[in-house]
């Protein structure tokens, strides 16, 4: 399973940006992909979560700002961030894995996760 992220970068807060990632066809075998955050100091942060069924699952600090979206043609997963917030500022991973443990559970890694964009929100 290869996980590959891009479109970080730099924003003021209010603004918008797409992150996506990139996955191989083998990660497809896992039930959820998602993305997470951690921020310098911080705990991972799970945000978002789209399973085969195409269900969601959205942290209460992103419902409403956020969108995750998979589009198997292009192979790719996306993250539409909008109205952006300082507290936004992080380093975004997407990830794949059977369970949940790690969305729910900042101390738990997923099985297979990229290696991040960084994302600075200015106020």
């Amino acid at each position: 399973v290869r996980l590959e992220e891009s479109g970080g970068g730099s924003v003021q807060s209010g603004g918008s940006l797409r992150l996506s990632c990139k996955v191989s066809a083998d990660t497809y075998n896992y039930h959820y992909m998602g993305w997470f955050r951690q921020a310098p100091g911080k705990e991972r942060e799970g945000i978002a979560i789209i399973d085969k069924a195409a269900s969601t699952i959205y942290a209460d600090s992103v419902k409403g700002r956020f969108t995750i979206s998979l589009d198997k043609a292009e192979n790719t997963l996306y993250l539409q961030m909008n109205s952006l917030k300082s507290e936004d500022t992080a380093t975004y991973f997407c990830a794949a894995d059977s369970s949940l443990t790690w969305f729910y559970t900042g101390k738990a890694r997923p099985r297979f996760m990229g290696l991040g964009t960084q994302v600075a929100v200015s106020s």
